[in-house]
């Protein structure tokens, strides 16, 4: 899902057993991952899925990684009860099962999420992080809420929107070089176009190389070559939000 209006040629790539150091918890009418650091924080972040879904296990390791660096993580489930995809499903049906799960239709989701972390974790500084259909998203929810304070939207973009140049909040765009759905032209025109009319802080950057998901659902425990760069993109994710959260 690599934007609103193409499928995306998602393979679910190198899927981990890795079992979460969080709990799953239930907030209003949504569920949701709730993984919190060893020291108490005011600092969280929302974890926003790809298609796979909120249960998907490296969704999960990169909140627990989040967490590890001091943030209330959360992840919810953004489809609300609703089937994630699924590597066996046809991809001619991808858009069809979409119409019901749109990235730029979560707000309500979004202001349950928000006033949890608020409320029951004390978080006053809070940030986004989504991958594929979360990173279109994220960058959609910088459009739109000041109050939170960054965002890293990991191969996704808002194309649909008139004012998806009009970040409210400094946001951290990462792409795959070669990436089927993102070609590096979108990412080009989105740079120059943000250059010209987006008034906080951004960033854009391209990894050579790589593909669609490499920064969270390739391990890099198995896949020494690109170890290297899945790293330098976590690292990019985690000083994206130190410096403004």
């Amino acid at each position: 899902m690599a934007n609103e209006a193409k499928p995306c040629p998602c393979d679910i790539g190198d899927r981990s057993d890795y079992g979460g150091l969080g709990q799953e918890v239930q907030i209003e009418h949504i569920k949701a991952y709730v993984v919190k650091p060893s020291t108490t924080s005011d600092k969280a972040v929302i974890v926003i899925q790809d298609i796979f879904g909120w249960e998907l296990p490296n969704t999960r390791y990169m909140a627990d990684m989040l967490a590890a660096n001091g943030y209330t993580a959360v992840c919810p489930d953004f489809f609300v009860g609703k089937e994630p995809w699924s590597p066996t499903k046809d991809w001619s049906t991808f858009q069809e099962w979409l119409k019901d799960k749109k990235p730029t239709d979560i707000n309500k989701e979004v202001d349950v999420v928000l006033k949890y972390l608020k409320e029951q974790c004390g978080a006053k500084r809070i940030g986004t992080v989504g991958f594929c259909w979360g990173g279109v998203a994220t960058h959609y929810l910088a459009l739109l809420y000041s109050e939170i304070k960054a965002g890293v939207s990991v191969y996704g973009i808002v194309r649909e929107r008139e004012d998806r140049y009009s970040l409210k909040s400094p946001t951290l765009f990462i792409f795959a070089e070669n990436d089927n759905v993102i070609p590096l032209d979108q990412v080009s025109a989105l740079e120059a176009n943000l250059k010209g009319k987006c008034t906080v802080d951004f960033q854009l950057k391209v990894f050579p190389g790589q593909t669609h998901g490499f920064v969270h659902r390739k391990r890099e425990d198995i896949n020494p070559a690109d170890k290297p760069q899945i790293e330098e993109a976590r690292k990019d994710m985690l000083n994206w939000l130190n410096k403004y959260i």
